[in-house]
């Protein structure tokens, strides 16, 4: 790539762009979510439950991409830019074929992944027909998911925020024709969202791959992938499996209470993804911190600056905290404007603006996890937050959600909280982590700085 940008950054300047593509990532599944409850909530409903198990895909392609960054970034801090080209174009390849892999199963099994999750009878149509397209495609998903780590890793991070832009535009696009019948095309709902979403990831796939070509100072491999594919694969899943085993297992966790959310009715579900397309918009800004604390905090780690990266992690933290409460208290007062977007149900918006007065607890806390997991995975350090993480989602929240939702008669609110306690007890543990600084025996980039 052509310089070491990312060196030459302030926090804010790296953050911003991808603050906007995340949030412009969230408002795409939100534009389906808005322009669906149009239609019906039923198919909100459908779509919600999907998107469900295909974020599950979605870690799992992240294990690469992850894995990539990690030690992109950290090569970089190290001034071993073939090294970073190199793997670049392995985790490449092995996303693709990783994502081809995944989409074949969901062709081939998709039913039957609905079926373990209890889809109720009424969206089992729409949300087949969901998953066929949009997971039969999702490979694109991957290889767009791996070329974006790369070039965020380098710095370029308003590129990967230009190709968001217009992915967006163009899923809005063509959810307004397929849901609405715009200039005589056919009334599609679930099935036009979903070749809507499928189309717009392929022209963004065309787009990503122009600019990471554009983008690069030496050509890039890909002639040698086969043959680097060895050299690079293992630092990169070294780094890679773990992150997404924290993911997989939060994922996993989150797809069991959804089912536990099935059985309080269609109307308890249809609540959640309401009120998870509004909270979304509250931890996105720690999110977005926490990524751009992970690209930093990786090419200090690079370069062995161990105290301005110790120090840059606690600073964003903080950053990260304060925006959560005050975005969470945001939500809070406009509740039920904010839910009245979506739907008139009033039951729906009643039990909502509730869970929304929770996320004032729940937010703050998962603030650490979302940036001090981003920097220990920076720095190499990627089994203590799988571990952590199995033990309080899969040993608090899953049985806490159960016990107080289902058991104790609370519904979504007994869910909320059973969240909170999770997020928070997993977040003082991380924090605790990062300040014995344990992390600092984690370089990943020292074999390849010696080959």
């Amino acid at each position: 790539m052509k310089g070491n940008k990312a060196a030459k950054l302030s926090l804010f300047a790296i953050t911003w762009p991808i603050f906007i593509e995340i949030m412009l990532h969230m408002l795409m599944g939100n534009a389906d979510t808005l322009m669906l409850s149009q239609y019906s909530d039923h198919s909100v409903a459908a779509v919600g439950l999907t998107n469900q198990l295909l974020s599950i895909v979605i870690v799992m392609f992240g294990f690469v991409a992850t894995g990539a960054s990690v030690v992109i970034a950290q090569a970089i801090g190290a001034k071993l830019e073939r090294t970073a080209a190199e793997v670049a174009v392995v985790a490449i390849l092995g996303n693709l074929l990783f994502g081809l892999l995944l989409s074949a199963a969901l062709l081939i099994w998709g039913d039957v992944f609905l079926k373990w999750m209890n889809t109720p009878p009424e969206l089992m149509a729409e949300a087949s027909s969901y998953l066929m397209i949009v997971g039969g495609f999702s490979f694109i998903q991957s290889v767009i998911m791996t070329i974006g780590a790369a070039i965020r890793s380098y710095g370029f991070t308003k590129d990967a925020m230009y190709v968001t832009i217009g992915m967006n535009i163009l899923n809005v696009f063509g959810n307004y024709l397929f849901i609405f019948g715009a200039f005589g095309f056919p009334v599609l709902g679930v099935e036009g969202v979903a070749i809507s979403t499928s189309v717009s990831r392929f022209l963004g796939l065309v787009v990503i791959l122009y600019i990471l070509f554009k983008r690069s100072s030496i050509p890039l491999p890909f002639a040698s992938s086969f043959k680097l594919f060895p050299l690079h694969i293992k630092s990169v899943l070294k780094n890679g499996l773990p992150s997404a085993g924290e993911h997989l297992s939060y994922s996993g966790s989150q797809m069991l209470i959804t089912f536990f959310i099935t059985l309080l009715g269609t109307t308890a579900l249809t609540t959640k993804v309401y009120t998870f397309n509004i909270m979304m918009f509250i931890f996105l800004f720690a999110v977005a911190i926490g990524q751009g604390t992970q690209i930093l905090i990786g090419h200090l780690i690079g370069a062995k600056s161990y105290d301005s990266a110790y120090k840059m992690c606690l600073k964003s933290q903080t950053y990260a905290m304060i925006i959560s409460f005050l975005m969470a208290g945001i939500a809070s007062l406009f509740a039920k404007p904010l839910l009245s977007i979506f739907t008139d149900n009033p039951e729906i918006i009643k039990e909502g603006t509730i869970l929304l007065y929770l996320t004032l607890l729940l937010e703050p806390g998962r603030s650490f996890n979302l940036v001090i997991i981003s920097s220990l995975r920076a720095a190499g350090d990627v089994k203590f937050p799988v571990i952590m993480g199995v033990i309080s989602m899969w040993g608090v929240s899953v049985p806490l959600a159960y016990l107080l939702g289902i058991t104790f008669d609370l519904g979504l609110i007994g869910i909320w909280l059973a969240f909170t306690a999770d997020e928070w007890l997993r977040g003082l543990f991380m924090l605790s982590r990062w300040r014995n600084r344990k992390w600092q025996k984690q370089l990943v980039v020292e074999q390849e700085a010696t080959a």
